[in-house]
């Protein structure tokens, strides 16, 4: 079985199917889960564990977290409140399909659920006490206010008028790049390695992260809404400064390159089978969707 096939099995495994009085959260939780996406967070916690001689299977409920993190952001995301989507890959956002108050609600049980994942007995029993708390300290600090959450504020007050490229960049640090670090560092420490080696995964995983940003600027105005899965030109609709909107798109994909190369370069510094987070780079540079 495959590290998506392992994710998307244990994934489902904590979320109820059934409960008399609010089984319409658990759907809507389901619902947004199996919307599918690349499920690059729980994929870089399996491959750095991977990477530093870990068990891939002791890091699943970790890699299991990181998703559900995600996955309620972008329930959030989407409300009109918001970014104010109606469409999620391909699909009507959480909230056309079960109305803003359980959508909300559901973002908010996610959130509550990656912590409980990582802090059940079954997972310390695993891991060890110490490096679930780890873990479970690195995700809280990420998507908290210093991290994902953070970023969202700074994409707000953006929103209201003509960013620097300083802004531009500390939104989507925190927005868009703190979450993937904490699925690289996630990884790194189940695995049991050290403070040094963590900090590495972690720059790699910074790397990846603002050009994966860059690449979705470039695609807002490149792509088309059946291939996004989701409406285009949102960014320009509403005035938002973007890396395109600073540098413009040739410039941008510039960017993505050395960004690339800068993630490479780093996994060259950690050593050992580093191809898989090759090629997830790579394309992660060049996708389409």
């Amino acid at each position: 079985m495959n590290d998506v096939s392992l994710v998307e099995k244990s994934l489902f495994s904590y979320i109820p199917k059934n409960d008399e009085y609010i089984k319409k959260l658990f759907d809507s939780m389901r619902y947004s889960v199996e919307a599918g996406g690349k499920r690059i967070r729980p994929r870089l916690v399996l491959e750095f564990c991977r990477l530093c001689g870990g068990d891939i299977e002791k890091a699943l409920p970790f890699a299991c977290a990181v998703e559900y993190i995600h996955t309620y952001s972008l329930i959030h995301d989407d409300l009109p409140c918001m970014d104010d989507d109606d469409m999620r890959r391909g699909k009507p956002s959480n909230h056309k399909k079960f109305g803003e108050d359980i959508a909300l609600l559901a973002g908010d049980a996610l959130q509550s659920l990656a912590f409980e994942v990582m802090s059940l007995d079954s997972t310390v029993e695993k891991v060890g006490a110490d490096r679930a708390v780890r873990c479970i300290s690195k995700l809280a600090d990420y998507c908290g206010a210093k991290g994902m959450v953070g970023g969202q504020v700074i994409d707000l007050e953006n929103e209201t008028k003509v960013a620097t490229y300083a802004e531009v960049s500390a939104c989507d640090n925190l927005k868009t790049a703190a979450l993937i670090q904490a699925a690289c560092a996630m990884g790194a420490i189940c695995a049991g390695a050290d403070n040094a080696k963590v900090k590495l995964c972690e720059s790699y995983g910074k790397a990846i992260g603002i050009a994966f940003q860059i690449v979705d600027d470039i695609l807002d105005i490149t792509s088309t809404d059946e291939v996004l899965g989701k409406p285009v030109g949102s960014d320009e609709d509403n005035n938002k400064s973007t890396y395109v909107s600073l540098f413009g798109i040739e410039k941008c994909r510039e960017m993505v390159d050395g960004l690339t190369d800068e993630a490479l370069n780093t996994l060259d510094k950690l050593g050992g089978d580093t191809e898989a987070l090759r090629e997830l780079a790579l394309n992660l540079a060049k996708r389409k969707n």
